[in-house]
């Protein structure tokens, strides 16, 4: 069967990699809605969902494993930043300070669907207005949500992570390994149903 990765994400491609799965890439081209209503629990399960389904929808021979990753700082979801500034406020919004990651995953074919939520506690350092600036200008912020990378020099930001590291990185590696495995998906290791 074949294995499709809905994402064009670089840090999914390679934590699946690294995790001994073989797979394609077909980023899902949607433009991303969460029904009105929808808990900020929910809306990363329910955006990996949407992204899965619709290369399901083109591919209907294959595994799909969609993704979707979202920071939520006192209930209010940070995306990706759209400027320099706009990272700058977000960064001091989250200095010294403990904010939630979530990240959604769901796996379908065209006989079944499997979603679950993975959430990450993370907790920042306090930031100095020129260590954001500093941050901001490496351009590292900028294509993610809550305008830091936990894997990259946003890794000096975080104080404390109290969760799944790989949740923040945007896949829960574990998780997605189980999931797969229901749909007869195997990586390097056997993770049974």
């Amino acid at each position: 069967m074949r294995f499709i990765l809905a994402s064009a994400s670089p840090r999914r491609k390679e934590l699946l990699t690294n995790a001994g799965f073989e797979y394609e890439v077909r980023p899902a081209d949607i433009e991303e809605r969460v029904p009105d209503g929808t808990p900020v629990s929910a809306v990363a399960e329910t955006l990996a969902m949407q992204k899965a389904v619709s290369v399901l929808e083109k591919e209907s021979d294959a595994v799909v494993l969609g993704s979707d990753t979202i920071v939520v700082l006192g209930g209010k979801i940070l995306g990706k930043p759209h400027s320099r500034e706009e990272a700058a406020e977000m960064l001091a919004a989250l200095s010294g300070r403990e904010h939630q990651v979530y990240t959604g995953l769901c796996v379908c074919s065209k006989d079944k669907l499997r979603s679950l939520t993975s959430c990450t506690n993370v907790c920042f350092h306090t930031l100095s207005e020129k260590l954001i600036n500093a941050y901001v200008d490496t351009g590292e912020p900028m294509d993610k949500a809550g305008a830091y990378g936990a894997q990259g020099l946003g890794s000096m930001l975080i104080r404390k992570i109290d969760g799944d590291f790989f949740t923040v990185m945007g896949l829960p590696v574990a998780e997605a390994a189980r999931l797969l495995s229901e749909f007869g998906i195997k990586g390097a290791l056997p993770f049974e149903e």
